[in-house]
């Protein structure tokens, strides 16, 4: 498969056949991932790959409550969580196969930033910082485009990060290491390969944000 392909057909899976996933295909993705670019190549990446199922409940129990609280402020017409919003709307309980069968996935990884690592451009500004992701989300983002070479499907959620603090102890998250998120693996009852997605003219303009469109 090369590379367009693989980019334009890797839509997020999140329901796995009960196929095992043996740990020498985790290497290999593994094994993969780590060619991920990073600020000053400083590979701030750690991975918990979860195996013990009371570990996998815990994360579940405080994800479970996150994803109520999610649905029940986007029912409001609004993005959850979004800057600059605090939505007042009640949870909206609505089952979530992916996460309250996690003791029955595959694969569960927990990626954690090491902060001492990253140097955090947009940390003096008075809004959320976001540049720290630059340098780990390429890594989950090669985590998952090597799944999909090995057969696998995945998915990778934020969920458990509102719930670090909680998240924490049971992961043994080091002292300064941000819990940047949790990729689900396995082999894939479907693999979606027909992804919606916006123009390149509609996000894209010429010299400036308010310029023209983009076009070729």
């Amino acid at each position: 498969m090369d590379i367009s392909t693989a980019i334009r057909t890797n839509g997020s899976v999140r329901a796995f056949t009960t196929d095992p996933v043996d740990d020498a295909t985790v290497t290999a993705v593994l094994d993969d991932a780590r060619f991920a670019p990073s600020g000053g190549n400083r590979q701030p990446w750690r991975v918990a790959v979860v195996k013990d199922l009371a570990i996998r409940r815990t994360m579940a129990d405080l994800m479970l409550p996150i994803w109520h609280e999610y649905l029940g402020a986007n029912a409001t017409g609004a993005t959850a969580f979004a800057f600059g919003k605090s939505i007042d709307a009640p949870p909206k309980v609505v089952p979530n196969a992916l996460v309250e069968t996690i003791e029955d996935i595959p694969v569960v990884l927990a990626v954690a930033a090491d902060l001492h690592h990253i140097a955090l451009m947009d940390g003096n500004l008075d809004r959320p910082p976001v540049t720290a992701g630059a340098s780990i989300y390429p890594f989950c983002w090669n985590l998952l485009l090597s799944a999909r070479a090995h057969g696998l499907g995945g998915v990778m959620t934020t969920f458990l990060s509102r719930a670090e603090p909680a998240a924490a102890p049971a992961l043994g998250l080091p002292e300064g290491h941000a819990l940047a998120a949790v990729i689900f693996l396995g082999v894939p009852v479907h693999q979606p390969t027909k992804l919606s997605r916006k123009p390149v003219d509609s996000f894209t303009t010429v010299d400036r944000f308010d310029g023209p469109a983009f076009t070729a």
